[in-house]
């Protein structure tokens, strides 16, 4: 097979592994608000299924993997996984996302088993906000994660950040004065709809919106160079600092059309789209026995399949998915 291309021509290098449904925050952008029956251990993969499997997509042509959860830093000896992922032939980048809790007691393991990138949730700067947003008190373990991944020396280093309208929206400067101080890639991405978030369209403030009020503090210079791994952000250096800033536009003006990525749930389905309501079932498939090039068969076709773009914010309200968790952030 000559990679993994849809029918509009997309070449998807990038795969996203959810490794577990577990978290031990609460985000009330992802989490739902109600009790949320969880996967059983059965049903998770195992490490052994998911080096299998990033093997198969690596022949494929996936170049880069980011793990992520749930919080992949619970899942215990989430370390030796990585280093497994990261010598797999053919992947060139491994990163993870976190919400950083765990990270301070982590990175130094992370670094040494090969993860490159190190992306950290962090939606505001101050602590009883911080409890508000993800209903657990960790605002000082998470800011001792973000210490430690800089004294690390990961490739990169980026902040995650949630824009959610009259919850954390007054931070932007702040967030942004953040980033300058410590040389980051902070990246605000638009508060987006999933089951039981009770997502509302007063509360999604555009990325323009973001983009206009930072602009009247910083400049912000477009970074036109872009990796073909890149992610779905746009960037812009803020001028006089080392800092970045990114938006990721999903509901306003997503980036659809230049999409490379695909991503597997840590129940072993593979999901071409966030938002998509199709999942190839590729663990029942490996512990049926089914060999590599019927497994690649699988996924070259789930790829092929994938739709142009998200539907409209009406349509997407009525789409029935899975929670954020569940898929895999």
């Amino acid at each position: 097979m000559n990679g993994l291309v849809d029918r509009f021509g997309r070449t998807h290098e990038y795969l996203r592994i959810s490794v577990t449904d577990r978290c031990n925050l609460r985000c009330r952008y992802c989490m739902p608000a109600e009790e949320t029956e969880l996967a059983s251990k059965r049903d998770i993969l195992s490490f052994d299924e998911i080096v299998e499997l990033a093997a198969l997509f690596a022949e494929l042509g996936i170049r880069k993997i980011r793990i992520t959860g749930g919080e992949p830093l619970v899942r215990r000896g989430i370390e030796c996984l990585c280093e497994q992922l990261a010598a797999v032939r053919g992947i060139q980048s491994l990163g993870i996302t976190t919400n950083g809790v765990l990270l301070s007691e982590k990175a130094l393991a992370l670094k040494q088993a090969g993860v490159r990138e190190v992306n950290i949730s962090l939606d505001t700067l101050q602590p009883e906000r911080f409890l508000g947003i993800a209903l657990r008190d960790e605002y000082d373990a998470v800011r001792a994660g973000i210490r430690a991944a800089l004294e690390n020396g990961f490739q990169s280093v980026k902040i995650n950040t949630v824009v959610m309208k009259g919850v954390n929206d007054d931070e932007l400067l702040d967030l942004v004065d953040f980033a300058a101080l410590h040389s980051l890639n902070v990246r605000f991405i638009e508060y987006m709809p999933f089951p039981g978030n009770r997502w509302s369209q007063a509360q999604c403030l555009p990325c323009d919106a973001m983009k206009e009020r930072i602009e009247s503090k910083y400049k912000l210079a477009p970074l036109e160079s872009r990796d073909a791994l890149h992610g779905p952000a746009v960037d812009f250096r803020v001028e006089g600092t080392d800092a970045v800033v990114g938006f990721i536009a999903t509901m306003s003006d997503s980036s659809c059309a230049s999409c490379n990525r695909l991503r597997l749930t840590a129940d072993g389905r593979l999901r071409s789209c966030l938002f998509s309501t199709f999942e190839c079932d590729l663990k029942t498939l490996l512990r049926s026995g089914a060999d590599g090039d019927l497994l690649q068969h699988a996924i070259a076709a789930s790829t092929f399949l994938k739709w142009k773009g998200r539907p409209p914010i009406e349509e997407l309200l009525n789409v029935q998915t899975r929670s954020m968790t569940a898929i895999g952030g």
